[in-house]
């Protein structure tokens, strides 16, 4: 089973400049962290974009949903900023793409050293193998179905809509 990964940006690949003090894209940090978590699987990674979620465009989500539709692999996984992460998810639902989707991300860039990103990838990796077709979001160790998810910008964690 192979599992196709697109890279879109986030946190998760941000890098920090020390001298101004701003983060920045320069490329994603995929292929280090599944070598360091000692992945055997076999994924093929394709960078779609290098952005922040906040400023993602609606043409931006549809890149992705196409990507996710013309795709041979049927587990996808999407790394994603946490902010419109269930924004996009809703619009490759409501594609009926037919293929298990998961998008994943982190609070904290990789580069930190005290990032939740290798955790929430290696997540999103054994959720993606084992669920069956729709779109998930996958955060904090737990799985959310794509209608029934939000962050929770105070706590900084992923939840369940209340009610």
């Amino acid at each position: 089973m192979s599992i196709r990964i697109f890279v879109t940006g986030g946190t998760f690949d941000k890098e920090y400049n020390e001298i101004t003090g701003h983060l920045y894209f320069k490329d994603t940090h995929l292929t280090e962290m599944l070598k360091l978590g000692r992945s055997r699987l076999d994924v093929k990674v394709r960078t779609l974009m290098m952005i922040d979620s906040l400023e993602m465009t609606t043409n931006d989500r549809h890149i992705i949903a196409e990507q996710c539709i013309i795709a041979d692999e049927d587990k996808i996984l999407i790394t994603h900023g946490t902010d419109t992460m269930a924004e996009t998810a809703r619009l490759l639902a409501s594609k009926g793409i037919g293929k298990t989707i998961v998008l994943t991300g982190a609070m904290i860039p990789y580069k930190f050293g005290s990032s939740d990103g290798l955790f929430n990838l290696g997540s999103a990796l054994a959720f993606v193998q084992t669920l069956s077709s729709g779109v998930y979001v996958a955060m904090n160790g737990c799985i959310f179905n794509w209608d029934n998810v939000r962050k929770n910008k105070e706590t900084g964690e992923f939840e369940e809509l209340p009610g």
